[in-house]
């Protein structure tokens, strides 16, 4: 089962809960890190990442998101702060419902229950996947687990079928590897026919 299967709830079911719409400009924070967890988030349109920084102000990317995908519900299921940042990388409309309303609707709904259960169980399968790879110095092993995990959201399992919607520096932010590397790393993996690039633009 790949991950989008799970993601993505009935928007009007979202909305009879009292879910609603939000606009949000390229660059706007919809949580923080160290803000209380309020809301259940589905993005309607546009693109959303997930970041920190370290001590030095790098960032680092957890996830990029994009339509139909959901961030932060694990979250609203213990008593813990946010440990990320969610911001918007492009115009975004984004439906949330409010902690107490989603979690109503669970127990109204115990099918969604076991839909976002799968969800989070896929979510961890294939984030542990690509922390085993992140931990490798070989720069292909890496760039492969994140590749691996990115189209995890997508239904089509053809070879490099899955257009990667990232650009090289925002890939070296992900993996913790410097941009050169990246690109040096993409050229190899094109020449070992793991991925095609057309255009400028990575497919998986």
């Amino acid at each position: 089962m790949k991950t989008i299967s799970c993601t993505k709830l009935d928007e009007d079911l979202l909305k009879s809960f009292g879910g609603e719409i939000k606009p949000y400009k390229e660059g706007d924070r919809i949580f923080e890190q160290g803000e209380i967890p309020m809301y259940y988030y589905q993005i309607v349109e546009g693109k959303v990442k997930e970041n920190n920084q370290d001590k030095e102000g790098r960032e680092f990317i957890h996830n990029i998101l994009g339509e139909g995908q959901s961030f932060g519900d694990s979250m609203l299921f213990i008593d813990k702060r946010y440990p990320i940042n969610a911001e918007a990388i492009t115009g975004c409309r984004i439906i949330r419902l409010s902690k107490s309303n989603f979690l109503n609707m669970l127990e109204k709904h115990p099918e969604v229950s076991v839909q976002i259960n799968s969800c989070m169980s896929q979510r961890m399968h294939y984030q542990f996947l690509m922390m085993q790879n992140l931990a490798s110095n070989d720069p292909v092993i890496r760039l492969t687990g994140l590749l691996e995990y990115l189209k995890s959201f997508h239904s089509d399992d053809i070879p490099k079928s899955f257009q990667v919607q990232l650009t090289r520096q925002q890939i070296a932010n992900l993996t913790g590897l410097r941009v050169e590397t990246v690109i040096r790393t993409i050229k190899k993996m094109e020449k070992e026919n793991t991925v095609k690039i057309d255009n400028r633009k990575i497919f998986y």
